[in-house]
């Protein structure tokens, strides 16, 4: 809670109720600060509380039924309704005509059977993440919750278990946060016209199941009414805050679909359930769906060119196509993925890494070997990137970071050894400087922004040293610059390399 909002009505309750118990008073307390449902009474809540800012890596998956036909992407059941798209030509020739096999029709072949949610946290937990948990739900409609507002959910068919519960039990038990995404505000069919809008993931056709009279499969397909939409969309996120107590709820685009008193009352009923239960939660939204100071912002596979005041987020994927399992699927390298974490811790920002299990609940080897050898990594450096804060200033090099497609630059940047990045610690008596690759044999280099009478920190040095190895440096300091030489053992690491300055 911010301090002023939360001491007002401590100072309040203590005047009243000095002579009651301590535990009386916690529960007063409990029970009279409440959030209403304006954008003024939520902008009192802390939107970045400090586990939030210490964390700086969560997992989440794109997985569902949109895994079954393992093609082209999270987004088959958009466009397989799409004539001329590859999707649409796809199931005709695999499946038949959509008029006979809707994207209903998959769900029975999801079934999730390797799905080990004990195995699948241990994984998260050994990559260095510090919360994770499922897209609870995209825009085709099925919760992957045991829902009792959807009937289209995981536990009533398809795997018929509670992947969000089993899920959660895990991440709790690991010491983690978890987080649930919400995609279904585009679920509603919007436009019902000759040209149905990209707003529509399903399209009305009098031929297709999308125009079904079915009670259930209106709802599946988003062929209902606006506003009823409005508080089916509403109850889901509200059955999963109450039923799993998510530590982050985290919004796809779309989310300004939505009225803006119904945004607030979902907020506010989200901060209430965090007081009930002693929680310090985060709500994270795309663009401007949500006021920068009652959420975090993020920034889909991109990141920040500066240092933000503010901490947010981004959220990328592991692989180079689509976000759900397709086959043929290609993979970042650990390195791209490493040194694009770093450059965005650097920044202020976490981030949020998505995977993609395949139908049957099996994680590809490939995305956890790029998970193991983060954990690696992060066993000798993860001192200069978790529980620490930005610097003055972010770094500097050479790496050409183009526009990211929503906005940011892109989370595909090579960067290599020139470039360097900075974090620090809370208490600023250690400076992190990150090479984002392998210096080469014998380098030594002059820092001209490191000079004592530019940017370097105030204080005297104690001790520079290799992360890597804990070797000590050489190092000159003077008005021309800060230099660092080539350390004895040539034991640089392949992914990133760290030289930690530490001050009286």
């Amino acid at each position: 809670m911010k301090s002023l909002y939360t001491l007002l009505t401590f100072t309040t309750l203590l005047v009243f109720s000095c002579q009651e118990s301590k535990e009386s008073i916690e529960k007063q307390i409990t029970s009279t600060i409440k959030y209403e449902p304006n954008w003024e009474s939520l902008a009192h809540h802390d939107n970045t509380p400090e586990w939030f800012q210490d964390a700086k890596l969560g997992i989440y998956f794109h997985w569902g039924v949109y895994t079954v036909p393992a093609f082209g992407s999270e987004w088959y059941p958009y466009h397989m309704y799409r004539e001329g798209s590859d999707m649409w030509d796809y199931h005709q020739k695999t499946y038949g005509d959509q008029s006979e096999f809707g994207y209903h029709h998959f769900i029975p072949d999801f079934k999730a059977e390797n799905f080990d949610a004990k195995e699948w946290v241990e994984l998260f937990k050994k990559s260095g993440a510090k919360f994770a948990g499922p897209v609870a739900q995209h825009h085709d409609g099925f919760a992957m919750w045991d829902s009792k507002v959807n009937p289209w959910n995981a536990k009533a068919m398809g795997p018929k278990r509670d992947i969000t519960g089993e899920l959660a039990k895990e991440i709790r038990a690991n010491d983690m946060k978890l987080i649930t995404t919400f995609h279904h505000a585009r679920n509603l069919q919007r436009y019902k016209g000759e040209k149905p809008g990209f707003a529509s993931h399903f399209i009305y056709n009098k031929e297709w199941h999308t125009s079904s009279k079915d009670p259930d499969l209106k709802k599946f397909y988003g062929n209902v009414d606006p506003k009823w939409f409005e508080q089916y969309w509403y109850d889901q996120i509200d059955e999963v805050v109450k039923n799993y107590d998510p530590d982050i709820i985290w919004f796809d685009s779309w989310l300004n679909f939505m009225p803006g008193h119904l945004r607030q009352k979902m907020v506010a009923n989200f901060f209430n359930n965090e007081l009930e239960n002693n929680q310090e939660v985060v709500i994270a939204y795309k663009q401007n769906d949500l006021p920068s100071d009652v959420g975090v912002l993020d920034i889909e596979q991109g990141g920040r060119r500066d240092v933000s005041e503010q901490t947010w987020m981004t959220d990328i994927t592991i692989s180079m196509e689509s976000w759900c399992y397709v086959e043929g699927q290609t993979y970042k390298p650990t390195s791209m993925v490493v040194r694009n974490l770093i450059d965005v811790v650097s920044k202020n920002g976490v981030v949020l890494l998505n995977l993609s299990p395949k139908s049957d609940g099996t994680i590809p080897e490939e995305q956890k070997s790029v998970l193991l050898e983060m954990g690696q990594w992060f066993e000798k450096h993860g001192e200069a990137v978790f529980d620490t804060r930005p610097w003055i200033m972010f770094g500097f090099g050479n790496a050409q970071a183009g526009q990211g497609s929503h906005g940011g630059q892109s989370a595909t940047v090579e960067y290599s050894a020139s470039d360097i990045r900075f974090t620090q610690s809370k208490d600023g008596r250690t400076l992190y400087m990150f090479f984002l690759g392998v210096p080469a044999e014998g380098w030594s280099d002059n820092f001209r922004l490191m000079a004592d009478q530019r940017y370097f920190p105030e204080g005297t040095i104690k001790k520079v040293s290799l992360m890597n190895t804990g070797e000590e440096l050489d190092y000159e300091l003077d008005g021309w610059g800060f230099r660092v030489k080539q350390p004895a053992t040539t034991s640089m690491d392949s992914l990133a390399n760290v030289v930690k300055i530490e001050f009286e």
